[in-house]
């Protein structure tokens, strides 16, 4: 059990912590097109990316894939601009959303693939560690949405912003701080 907690804690602060910027920027963007009467999609949107970094994480500590790190880097925050730029051209909300998530979550999942790697070879077992973890992330996720939902819930009540006007500021701005991100990461 306390290895779990470990883990789950892991999980929890790869999402919540001050260094999590990108992961928060994509869930950001992710969302940006929802609101709290959306929450049962959101809850599906945000667990298709938490299974796609499941199954990266999973295949790196089989040592299953390796990919430079430096790509890795440059990746993330180009999918934190696709889902902006998708938001603000086509409102973001669509049925191959869930399968952006999936997708830009193995993509996530590489970014922690090495430290991942490095601790779970430590381990007798996989399944308690990956279990922790992703459960983490889930709840550091879900916790997340609730913050922005609450933001954007706030914002809308209290000044004349209405939903439209939420997504395209919040894409825009989550798009331009991952661009910058991006071109910084460059890897060629």
């Amino acid at each position: 059990m306390k290895d779990f907690l470990f883990y789950l804690q892991l999980g929890w602060d790869h999402i919540i912590s001050l260094d999590a910027l990108d992961h928060q920027l994509f869930i950001l963007a992710l969302i940006a097109a929802y609101s709290f009467k959306d929450f049962k999609r959101l809850l599906i949107l945000v667990t298709a990316f938490t299974i796609g970094h499941c199954i990266t994480l999973a295949l790196s500590s089989f040592d299953i894939i390796r990919v430079k790190s430096a790509w890795i880097e440059f990746l993330i925050p180009c999918t934190i601009v696709i889902t902006a730029l998708d938001n603000i051209l086509f409102k973001g909300k669509h049925p191959y959303q869930y399968y952006f998530a999936l997708f830009f979550g193995l993509i996530h999942g590489m970014g922690f693939a090495n430290t991942a790697r490095m601790m779970l070879a430590k381990e007798q077992g996989i399944t308690v560690p990956l279990l922790g973890f992703n459960i983490g992330l889930e709840l550091g996720q879900i916790a997340m949405v609730l913050i922005i939902l609450i933001i954007f819930t706030l914002v809308t009540k209290f000044t004349k912003l209405n939903q439209r006007d939420w997504l395209l500021i919040t894409s825009s701005a989550a798009g331009a701080v991952a661009l910058q991100m991006a071109l910084e990461r460059m890897p060629f």
